[in-house]
């Protein structure tokens, strides 16, 4: 009886001490328990907010409730591949998403559809919700407009600011105690290394980059970065400015096809730079242009370009699941009670040389065995969208 007695005095004390541990713990509560932990005995609303609708927004996002699933935020089961948006997948979330501990709010997906004016009284109207208490407790910003419009001290709700090319030169990384309630993954050298790669392999004496001449536009495209590293190397930029962030999406198209056909009259190789008007529609007629022109390109983006046309890149592995992963596991953290900049994430880009030697050999491009040696992944043909 009495060891029987202490049995449950333990049982009862553990409880207490799991109880306590997720109220008040920065310790994600999975790596404690197994289980995750409700707000205060309600769950935890989430929110997203982005500029407009870009493919890799989607996958960010499905990856991580995919993550959240995994680790058992939100019931395991199969997301269908019916919502092909991210606006589509909040709305599929918000309904069917099981969680005993968070919840996709129904009203919580806002997006300013790459509407400038639009832009600005969204992002006050998603403030001001904001600085109402418990009306969100974390909230997913995608994209750089999101990260400019909602990481700043304006609130104090965690976020997490989500595929942003380069944060820095978006004035999103920030060193003082005000913006302890952001969290965003910077790669500071990622794209250093890729223009560096390409012009020791390439050896070009011009560069031509087509890019949206914006504040964001030069950050989606490592402007900076471009610039600094072509005095260092003693080559020339050939800028060419495109639209990207508007709605009309037929003129963003358009105007980056115009683009490389300017280009690839005047430059040794193309820098293709991440933006809306380098999509599936575009990417086919984009590589058809510098094929022709026998002008080597290098993806931004990474491997799924490459596999495209684009001669090459330096990237992760194909595909979201790790970052996916992350993503929750961070959330799950924050949720839990760490402060989201304590996590702030430095992770360097996997060094995954990728390319196309389809490509090289229409554009007549010697590819010797070195080169072919460090290549980590390469494709023989040019693959449609």
């Amino acid at each position: 009886m009495l060891q029987h007695g202490k049995q449950r005095l333990r049982l009862w004390l553990t409880g207490i001490v799991l109880l306590m541990t997720c109220f008040y713990s920065p310790l994600q509560a999975t790596e404690i328990n197994g289980a995750p932990c409700l707000n205060q005995g309600e769950k935890w609303r989430l929110a997203y907010y982005q500029g407009g609708e870009y493919r890799d927004y989607y996958q960010y996002l499905r990856a991580t409730a995919e993550g959240l699933m995994e680790q058992g935020w939100v019931s395991p089961q199969k997301i269908p591949s019916q919502p092909s948006s991210a606006r589509e997948l909040w709305d599929w979330l918000s309904v069917n998403a099981d969680s005993e501990y968070i919840e996709f709010l129904s009203d919580g997906f806002y997006s300013a559809d790459w509407d400038r004016e639009y832009r600005v009284e969204l992002r006050e109207q998603v403030v001001g919700r904001l600085q109402k208490k418990g009306e969100i407790n974390l909230i997913l910003a995608m994209g750089t407009w999101a990260g400019i419009d909602i990481a700043i001290d304006g609130h104090r709700v965690p976020t997490m600011v989500i595929s942003v090319n380069d944060p820095r030169s978006a004035g999103l990384v920030q060193d003082d105690d005000s913006h302890r309630h952001i969290y965003i993954p910077e790669d500071p050298q990622r794209y250093e290394r890729q223009v560096t790669l390409f012009h020791d392999l390439i050896r070009f004496k011009t560069l031509g980059v087509a890019f949206e001449n914006s504040f964001e536009g030069r950050s989606y495209a490592s402007i900076e970065t471009i610039e600094r590293l072509a005095e260092e190397r003693n080559f020339q930029v050939i800028s060419c400015h495109t639209q990207s962030d508007i709605a009309d999406q037929i003129k963003v198209d358009q105007s980056v096809i115009d683009c490389f056909n300017e280009l690839a009259e005047k430059v040794d190789a193309i820098y293709v730079t991440v933006q809306g008007g380098i999509n599936n529609h575009t990417t086919p007629v984009l590589v058809e242009i510098a094929n022709q022109h026998s002008i080597p390109t290098f993806s931004q983006y990474g491997q799924r370009e490459v596999k495209l046309g684009y001669l090459m890149s330096l990237s992760q592995v194909e595909g979201f699941r790790d970052e996916g992963r992350l993503l929750s596991h961070t959330a799950g953290k924050i949720l839990n009670g760490e402060e989201p900049a304590s996590l702030m994430n430095v992770s360097a880009e996997a060094n995954r040389i990728t390319l196309n030697l389809k490509t090289a050999e229409q554009i007549g491009l010697y590819l010797d065995a070195e080169m072919l040696a460090a290549a980590d992944q390469l494709y023989w043909q040019i693959e449609q969208p």
